[in-house]
């Protein structure tokens, strides 16, 4: 069912970034929306590694994925927010002193003013070409939950952060793990790559899955290494961490400044569309550091000064919000 309704500030995106935007515009007494393509809240977080330990956000020497997403869920709450979830925003007009936002299944949010925190936009796996076929039969992009690969024999392709955090957290769960990577240099974070490697977890370099088999479910996959026989080894379950295309999707018609799919921003998180703001990892200004902990401080600082666009009577600093 669609409707037309109306906030004060619309959040495009609800990854950590956006709802924490949803809380701290209830902060500044501002009605807020909530737009998310995913069915669920969280982002990337929710869909991709909700298990993984998170070591960068001030105040958690170490938090999960789904638990820093819980604390921000229960924070988001106190603003009330209304969310419009498993639908994407696709068109933006603009009035004298409000914007609208119309969604895919004909919804309009009229707004004060739009923040997007968007992310990298919609991301699609980028697909191991021998696993056609396979999906859900074995073959997995993300991995929600660790306990479904208990006792299994896994293998995971790919070198970078979340080939290496799979592999690491799988490696106590899993009978054996096995990572496959096409190159010997790996983009993953140092300090889990030599964990890794001090693990039982057996590293290919030089190689490629190159086969999947299987009665019904995968029970074994084939590696080619750079100028050997290929390898066999038992897998009932393959994760494939080749990436991902990101995709910003409407956005991109929405005339917003941008470079290599980030949106330009200023000091005060201001696009160059009027009222239209954005923060967290889809900005882009000189010294940009993409990082959870700089998507919560970009959230503050867009949320302020969009505070001041809905009413020019509002001030940029808000107060402390242990005053509140």
């Amino acid at each position: 069912m669609t409707q037309d309704t109306s906030v004060d500030l619309l959040v495009i995106g609800a990854g950590p970034t956006g709802l924490f935007s949803a809380y701290y515009a209830g902060f500044r007494g501002l009605s807020v929306g909530v737009v998310d393509s995913l069915p669920e809240l969280g982002g990337q977080i929710t869909a991709m590694y909700p298990e993984k330990a998170i070591f960068d956000v001030a105040g958690f020497p170490s938090v999960k994925g789904r638990d820093l997403v819980a604390g921000l869920v229960e924070q988001a709450a106190s603003a009330d927010p209304a969310y419009f979830l498993d639908r994407t925003a696709t068109t933006l007009e603009h009035g004298d002193d409000r914007v609208a936002v119309i969604l895919d299944d004909g919804t309009r949010i009229t707004a004060g003013a739009v923040l997007v925190t968007a992310g990298i936009g919609k991301f699609s796996p980028r697909p191991l070409p021998a696993g056609e076929g396979w999906l859900g039969r074995g073959l997995e992009f993300f991995v929600p939950s660790f306990a479904p690969y208990a006792g299994k024999d896994v293998v995971i392709v790919g070198g970078g952060d979340s080939a290496f955090d799979w592999a690491q957290h799988l490696e106590p769960v899993a009978r054996t793990v096995t990572l496959v990577h096409r190159r010997d240099a790996f983009r993953a974070h140092e300090r889990t790559v030599e964990a890794v490697r001090a693990s039982s977890v057996e590293i290919v370099t030089r190689a490629q899955v190159t086969a999947l088999r299987g009665n019904g479910t995968v029970e074994e996959v084939e590696i080619t290494v750079d100028g050997q026989q290929p390898l066999v080894r038992p897998a009932q379950a393959v994760v494939a961490a080749l990436g991902f295309i990101a995709d910003l999707g409407a956005l991109q018609t929405w005339g917003l400044e941008t470079d290599h799919r980030h949106v330009v921003v200023d000091s005060a998180m201001r696009t160059n569309l009027p009222r239209v703001f954005a923060a967290g990892d889809i900005t882009q200004y000189p010294g940009k550091v993409r990082l959870i902990a700089v998507g919560f401080g970009e959230a503050a600082t867009a949320v302020n000064n969009a505070a001041v666009a809905i009413d020019p009577t509002a001030h940029v600093f808000p107060g402390h919000s242990s005053e509140a």
